[in-house]
């Protein structure tokens, strides 16, 4: 390979690894629950207190923590903002909505702010559109999930993204629909989950190495580096199906800041492997032992969306295809890279140790952060 394309190809990966770490794992999620009863629509909407400061700068003293007394003094603002970024119409009618006063919810990852709401439609509603364009301009990857109930039917969806107005018929919500939002929130969760594409890709960097004599050799051959990548994504979308199945479906649950702890701990074990190699030859087996861990972190945004009657395997199964869907994506991009640079000195002696040993570092301030500073 020659000098210029080991130099962009050390680029592109040194681009993907500033990337996981300015994203810093935590995902952007808005919450929105509504209730439909004729011409009424309450229900509660929340934002996540950190993305409550990046939209109005809550914290007065910039002392980089805000208080409840910052959040109280802010919710005005608050309202207005999110009444200029979120509408809902009934048959294409605007509804009129209002908000009482802001209360405060604790999620795994961090504080919310939880606002209640009431809206009131000219109609009553059969359709319900929403434009949600909360964080626009701000956090690209921000996302609102919707749970919508109008008697015995519930519905979810995904909101913004690239099209920020979505429709739902109240009484009769469409399976293929319904298959859609799901495998798009399953695209999105893994796509957005870097700690779940970090332990892949720990596990993925030696797939174009062998270990010989104490020290790494590249691969010779397509074939090798090929079978090892198929048995670690096999064994890892294994082991987090059985898990995210079983959880989704209430036979068995973790609690979420034991699993979550335990997910950065796997990123930290799969990294050092590579730097202070004990399994060479059956990284599978990591991968699936630490997969099973990993489905438990996927049933978490499953609990927030729920899963709709009459269509719960449909739901699961989109969402399940759509997490195996975006991580077929990044195994591709990522792949012909480090194969082409396996052979070169930089990636043996670079990108392996100090790409891994980033990971590291990277996955223990999430172990701290989730095992101590999360209440």
């Amino acid at each position: 390979m020659s000098r210029g394309l080991g130099t962009r190809a050390a680029g592109f990966l040194a681009m993907i690894f500033a990337a996981f770490a300015a994203r810093a794992h935590i995902a952007s999620n808005g919450f929105l629950v509504a209730h439909v009863n004729g011409q009424g629509v309450t229900g509660a909407y929340e934002l996540a207190v950190r993305d409550v400061e990046l939209a109005i700068a809550a914290d007065a003293n910039g002392d980089g923590k805000i208080t409840w007394g910052e959040l109280r003094a802010a919710e005005p603002r608050l309202v207005q903002y999110i009444s200029q970024h979120l509408s809902i119409a009934a048959q294409d009618q605007p509804c009129k909505l209002t908000f009482q006063a802001m209360q405060i919810n604790d999620r795994v990852d961090g504080n919310y702010a939880w606002l209640p709401f009431t809206a009131y439609c000219p109609a009553a509603v059969q359709r319900l559109s929403i434009d949600y364009r909360m964080m626009e301009g701000i956090d690209p990857s921000h996302r609102g999930l919707l749970t919508l109930a109008a008697g015995d039917v519930v519905q979810t969806g995904v909101l913004g993204g690239t099209s920020t107005r979505a429709g739902f018929s109240v009484l009769a919500p469409s399976r293929w629909r319904t298959f859609v939002e799901y495998f798009q929130a399953g695209v999105w969760h893994i796509l957005s989950g870097i700690d779940h594409l970090l332990f892949l890709l720990s596990l993925l960097l030696p797939a174009v190495l062998l270990r010989r004599g104490g020290r790494w050799e590249p691969v010779t051959q397509a074939r090798p580096a090929l079978i090892g990548i198929f048995k670690v994504v096999t064994a890892f979308t294994l082991a987090h199906s059985i898990t995210l199945t079983l959880a989704a479906l209430d036979v068995i649950r973790l609690p979420s800041r034991l699993t979550e702890s335990v997910i950065a701990a796997s990123i930290i074990v799969a990294a050092l492997n590579n730097i202070f190699p004990l399994v060479t030859e059956h990284r599978a087996r990591i991968a699936f032992a630490f997969g099973l861990l990993h489905g438990f972190g996927f049933a978490s945004v499953l609990a927030d969306m729920g899963l709709p009657q009459g269509a719960r395997v449909t739901s699961l199964l989109a969402f399940n295809l759509g997490i195996e869907a975006g991580q077929l994506s990044v195994v591709l991009a990522v792949m012909p890279i480090v194969y082409g640079l396996r052979s070169g000195a930089f990636y043996r002696r670079a990108v392996m140790p100090w790409g891994s040993a980033a990971i590291a570092v990277l996955a223990t301030v999430w172990l701290v952060q989730r095992a101590i500073f999360t209440g």
